[in-house]
């Protein structure tokens, strides 16, 4: 066995968490103003280091709530950057997280903290160190994730039509739906509930509302159904 427990080699271990919202048009990416060097007043995802008594996902769940202000957030664990020149102060490996939240539920206090903004993800600034490989490899796993599993609900109000169903996944695609045919898959898929209600903004009649089902879909993947847009 190897010198185990060799102070020589300890590092620093971060979190970093890619937040993605939506604005009901365009996929959001919540980014901050650093505070302090290096790289002071660039703009950077929100991170933090791990603490001795936290696990990787208590550390991830912190550091979301101390920007949003949300608990229960849906977030996964993307990938472990671990370039030895990746931060120029000291050798820090980071376990980065992506996360998606209702941009309506977030809290504008906390983000204030921090100098928070959201911008869109094919418009947003130049970021520090190695955090647009980590954006990038996000909005990948994003991808494969909203076209293989319903994770997209989570960047929706509870009660939401089906053209902004459709314009969610347009965002994350970043592609052209045709409305026939996405309506006839969501459809076909049966995990919606339609509601007497109706959202009045978008014209004279009105367009139906919808919610997502969560209970008769996690039944139906029992039964070994399979989600897929």
């Amino acid at each position: 066995m190897l010198n185990s427990y060799n102070t020589d080699d300890k590092i620093l271990l971060a979190v970093d968490c890619i937040i993605f919202g939506f604005d009901q048009e365009q996929l959001k990416i919540l980014l901050i103003k650093r505070n302090f060097e290096p790289e002071m007043g660039k703009w950077s995802l929100i991170g933090g280091f791990l603490k001795k008594s936290e696990t990787l996902d208590d550390a991830a769940n912190r550091i979301l709530f101390a920007l949003t202000g949300i608990s229960n957030i849906y977030m996964e664990q993307l990938y472990t950057f671990s370039e030895i020149d990746r931060d120029p102060q000291e050798r820090t490996l980071s376990s980065a997280y992506y996360a998606l939240i209702n941009i309506e539920d977030s809290d504008e206090d906390s983000g204030a903290l921090y100098t928070a903004k959201w911008f869109n993800v094919n418009e947003a600034p130049r970021l520090i160190f190695d955090h647009q490989q980590m954006v990038d490899r996000a909005i990948k796993r994003l991808r494969r994730r909203a076209i293989s599993k319903p994770i997209g609900f989570e960047l929706l109000p509870e009660k939401f039509t089906m053209l902004q169903l459709q314009h969610l996944y347009e965002a994350i695609l970043n592609q052209k739906l045709d409305k026939r045919n996405f309506i006839n898959k969501i459809n076909g898929l049966d995990i919606l509930v339609k509601l007497e209600e109706k959202d009045m903004t978008s014209s004279r009649k009105g367009s139906f509302l919808y919610q997502f089902d969560k209970e008769k879909y996690d039944q139906n993947v029992e039964e070994g159904f399979i989600f897929k847009i």
